[in-house]
């Protein structure tokens, strides 16, 4: 029960995350919140695994740093989407498909052919993204194609990093992933061209929460949940975010909805319900 509680914290923090970030990129360049947000976080994580960081040999830290590389490259397409969206729930919901575009990217890569469950909730997941992102005919919007993109370069790392920390803790692993993601993050800030920016008390107080709160704790949560809860468990659990994500849009941003973008977002979570409840019976 105690796993189950740390993963719906998880999943509210990571809402938190998405509403905290984008307060925070709408003040400082998203390139520069990115780098420095995962770069203080791995160094709150650091205490909690500093042993196990000096067992850690050159081949494992080459795989980390590759891995870390990929997700470094999701996020910053991620948070330039978040910095020009009008819905946050949309992009969340969208975002929520990596687990399906997972097996698709583990077949191509791997030859490892996608379960029954998964063709079965294939068609529902596109029919949603069609109610999502097709409302003004058949053209998406910049960061609909954004959070596409983070989806599917997420899907990668998903893949990669599954085959990387067989022989890692997954902490360790988070850890190292984040200072890759930090320095990485910080390094390609530097070489772009920023316009003037104000460091304001909003936008530290909504990066500290979006670092501290929505990363750091966030993903120990999530680590310690899935330690002791079943896998298809978790999965069903970490659906729950999309939907705290909708909650903190509309009460935090005033966002709304659409009735057909709100149909949706439905025929995705009930793509993944369907995939994960139907991965073990149809195997």
């Amino acid at each position: 029960m105690r796993g189950i509680l740390y993963l719906v914290i998880a999943t509210i923090l990571a809402a938190i995350g998405w509403g905290a970030s984008k307060m925070v990129v709408m003040t400082i360049p998203g390139d520069i919140f990115i780098g420095t947000r995962f770069l203080f976080a791995s160094l709150v994580l650091l205490p909690f695994c500093y042993k196990q960081l000096r067992n850690l040999t050159i081949k494992q830290g080459v795989a980390l740093t590759g891995v870390g590389l990929v997700l470094s490259l999701a996020l910053q397409v991620w948070v330039y989407a978040v910095a020009i969206t009008s819905s946050l729930a949309e992009g969340a919901f969208i975002m929520s498909l990596a687990m399906l575009i997972a097996p698709l990217i583990a077949w191509v890569l791997f030859r490892q052919k996608p379960n029954k469950a998964f063709w079965l909730a294939l068609p529902i997941s596109i029919f949603g993204m069609m109610l999502l992102t097709l409302g003004n005919g058949w053209k998406m919007e910049p960061s609909q194609l954004g959070f596409m993109l983070s989806s599917l370069l997420l899907s990668l790392h998903f893949v990669l990093n599954k085959r990387v920390i067989s022989s890692i803790t997954p902490l360790l692993s988070i850890c190292v992933q984040m200072f890759v993601v930090g320095i990485s993050g910080c390094l390609y800030a530097s070489f772009n061209s920023h316009a003037p920016f104000e460091l304001t008390e909003h936008a530290i107080f909504w990066f500290l929460i979006s670092t501290i709160v929505a990363t750091a704790i966030r993903y120990l949560a999530q680590t310690l949940g899935q330690f002791s809860v079943e896998i298809e468990t978790a999965s069903l659990i970490m659906i729950l975010e999309p939907i705290w994500t909708l909650l903190i849009s509309v009460t935090l941003l005033n966002e709304v909805l659409e009735t057909q973008k709100m149909f949706g977002g439905g025929a995705i979570i009930l793509s993944l319900l369907l995939y994960i409840k139907l991965s073990r019976r149809l195997r």
